[in-house]
């Protein structure tokens, strides 16, 4: 287990390392992105809440644009840093990295069907819990389960389909077949996308306690270190993450949903 824990930490290190080197070269094209990123985000919700008390067709009609839109620019970010990665290219157009019509639909396809599978296993879950009503006559330490194991549950599972953009963009795989694919090159992999999510959150988590604590001027620097430095990192160590995972996996080229769960 120690010698596991000791290749994970160094699998990790190398994908930090290379994505600081790539991150060096094409900063300003990756940071933009993800700029273009939060003011998107941010200018939604201001939007929405103006337009809240205009029309709630429009205001509806507004929030859908911008979500296509949000995750249209993600997807053109990891398409952005593939081609970097393989080509090897100082500079790549931002227009051979847009995401097709094809490419959004088959994501927001994949997103709907990750939706009613968690919907569908928090139901599950609850039946499991049900006998622990009935042994302790209490509702209150069940619900206290029940919260506790579909966070665990959430967090893993996302964890381990989070992938499924990079196939759909990098493979042009179908969405259900691209959730499959993500599951199965993650299996094995849990350690590490752990290792690496905690190191490339911790900045951010720092920002959010010093926030707690009363400390702004600190966690104003946290965060603008997080949003210029970090988000960069996370997204080109990601896309690094994905890739060497790819080239390690030796499983199915249709793999099953059942098969690479656990």
């Amino acid at each position: 287990m120690i010698q596991f824990l000791k290749d994970s930490t160094f699998a990790v290190n190398d994908v930090i390392n290379q994505a600081w080197d790539v991150l060096k070269k094409h900063y300003f094209s990756i940071a933009g992105l993800c700029l273009l990123l939060f003011i998107t985000s941010n200018a939604s919700g201001i939007l929405a809440f103006y337009f809240r008390d205009v029309s709630r067709i429009l205001s509806s009609f507004m929030a859908i644009i911008f979500v296509i839109l949000y995750f249209g620019i993600q997807l053109t970010l990891f398409k952005y840093i593939f081609h970097v990665i393989d080509d090897e290219k100082e500079n790549v157009s931002l227009q051979d990295t847009l995401p097709t019509t094809k490419e959004i639909s088959y994501f927001f396809i994949a997103m709907l069907s990750l939706l009613v599978i968690i919907l569908i296993a928090f139901a599950a879950l609850a039946i499991l819990i049900l006998p622990i009503i009935y042994i302790y006559r209490s509702t209150e330490r069940a619900v206290d389960i029940f919260a506790f194991l579909s966070v665990v549950f959430l967090i893993s599972f996302m964890m381990r389909v989070a992938f499924y953009p990079f196939f759909i963009i990098d493979r042009n795989e179908k969405p259900l077949k691209a959730i499959r694919l993500s599951l199965a090159i993650t299996r094995g992999n849990f350690l590490k996308l752990l290792l690496l999510l905690t190191f490339l959150t911790i900045l951010h988590l720092l920002s959010i306690y010093f926030n707690y604590r009363a400390f702004p001027m600190l966690s104003a620097v946290l965060s603008l270190v997080n949003s210029f430095l970090v988000v960069p990192l996370s997204s080109v160590a990601i896309a690094l993450a994905y890739r060497q995972m790819m080239k390690e996996y030796k499983g199915e080229e249709d793999p099953t949903f059942i098969k690479n769960i656990i």
